[in-house]
């Protein structure tokens, strides 16, 4: 006989909070931003890349203390 799990999706709740994905979109655009500005400057991919990564850090810190972390 089979086992069947029951999923109870009455109780389910958001893996992340609207101010925490609002953060995170914010510094994923930075970061895309600053990588793709690097990459338009004539930077080596790698560079961007690590740019972009640098800006992201950042700007998680950044838009959590403005937003009101």
């Amino acid at each position: 006989m089979p086992r069947t799990t029951r999923r109870s999706d009455d109780n389910s709740s958001p893996l992340l909070s609207q101010r925490a994905t609002l953060i995170l979109l914010l510094a994923m655009l930075t970061g895309v931003g600053a990588a793709v500005l690097m990459a338009w400057a004539g930077r080596h991919p790698a560079e961007a890349a690590l740019v972009g990564v640098g800006a992201l850090a950042g700007g998680t810190g950044f838009f959590n203390w403005i937003i009101g972390g």
